[in-house]
């Protein structure tokens, strides 16, 4: 029982406690510099708490991190079911035999392609091609780090 109650005066700090982030840990979350996420937090863009150093909500964080994400188009512009898809620039195709990898960069996000290599010919993908890799998963593992 004692684990339990420790457990949950852990958890209740946890809720109440706010989240916040430094400008460094902001900028390489959100794939920018030090100095972008300064000039948003000078423009009004991302505000911060009265703390010395500088820090950022999560919340706040977070939603500009999805308004960041909308800005992204799509140069497919199809109608899909696929809700996860991430326009980017390939940065290296790899044939071995039959079969191709296909790394891509959007954003701060590297995303890795297995494919036959008749598809990647036939995408002429090489790098610097603009492309959209489109993710269907069944199963998505979220984690936080530890205290």
């Amino acid at each position: 029982m004692r684990n339990l109650q420790s457990y949950r005066s852990v958890f209740a700090g946890r809720l109440t406690r706010m989240t916040t982030y430094r400008i460094s840990e902001s900028a390489r979350l959100l794939g920018v510099s030090d100095d972008t996420v300064r000039r948003w937090i000078d423009a009004g863009v991302l505000p911060v708490t009265d703390d010395s150093p500088a820090r950022i909500p999560g919340d706040a964080l977070a939603a500009h991190a999805v308004e960041l994400a909308h800005a992204a188009a799509d140069p497919a512009d199809r109608l899909s079911s696929a809700r996860n898809r991430f326009v980017g620039l390939v940065t290296r195709v790899q044939v071995d035999g039959v079969m191709a990898q296909v790394d891509m960069q959007s954003g701060p996000h590297r995303v890795v392609s297995l494919m036959t290599a008749e598809a990647a010919r036939e995408l002429a993908l090489e790098p610097g091609s603009l492309a959209v890799a489109s993710v269907k998963a069944t199963t998505v593992v979220i984690e936080t780090p530890k205290d």
